[in-house]
């Protein structure tokens, strides 16, 4: 049996009868409750981990990258560009 490479998980939530309503009303029947919520879901979670870089050092810029090179993938050409234009 294939099998899904990001997998779902089912959970249960509840959330106030006017949010369900408009809810339903927003989407169509073809339209997947599931998908949408999970949008929002992930778009929430990306706009609250978003970075205002203007605000770090040079230094806490440089340190991060470092340590993100370490962890993810030091192959990362765009990543060994910035360090290199930072430490200059």
């Amino acid at each position: 049996m294939r099998r899904a490479s990001n997998p779902t998980r089912k959970f249960t939530i509840s959330v106030p009868g006017t949010i369900f309503h408009q809810l339903e009303q927003l989407l169509s029947y073809d339209q997947s409750r599931s998908a949408y919520i999970s949008a929002a879901i992930a778009e929430k979670m990306h706009k609250d981990n978003t970075v205002d870089l203007k605000q770090w050092s040079k230094l806490e810029l440089v340190e991060e990258l470092v340590w993100r090179v370490h962890k993810d993938s030091p192959e990362d050409v765009l990543i060994q560009s910035l360090l290199q234009i930072l430490t200059k």
